[in-house]
């Protein structure tokens, strides 16, 4: 059974930095895309990052660029986001999902598996 797990959410204050991990199981995702997306309440899933299979290649939200990043470990199977300068319009559920393909996309309709979620919340 192929799982994502996400962790590393919780609450934190305006400014301050989270590191989210995203572990899979059940099979390997070395050779695929991985991403990150977040949803707020009320609101649409939304694209956060994404990464190509082998690290080489990353894509953020422009909300995001410069104070997030994305990156990945395919020997413990698990993807980051590292979350600096966090801001109170951060706070969602963040959630990872590995593509069936090599490359990035930000379409979250592109991506096979996802994750359970975890909680970011920045208070200002």
């Amino acid at each position: 059974q192929v799982q994502l797990v996400e962790s590393g959410g919780g609450l934190v204050q305006a400014g301050g930095s989270l590191r989210l991990s995203c572990a899979a199981s059940g099979r390997t995702f070395s050779s695929n895309g991985m991403g990150w997306f977040r949803q707020a309440p009320g609101k649409e899933r939304e694209f956060v990052a994404a990464i190509s299979w082998s690290g080489g290649s990353t894509f953020y939200a422009d909300s995001v660029k410069g104070r997030f990043t994305i990156s990945r470990d395919n020997a413990k199977n698990t993807v980051y986001l590292q979350m600096n300068s966090l801001k109170p319009e951060d706070t969602a559920v963040y959630y990872c999902a590995a593509h069936l393909r090599p490359h990035m996309s930000l379409r979250a309709t592109e991506y096979t598996y996802w994750g359970q979620g975890t909680q970011v919340t920045v208070s200002s």
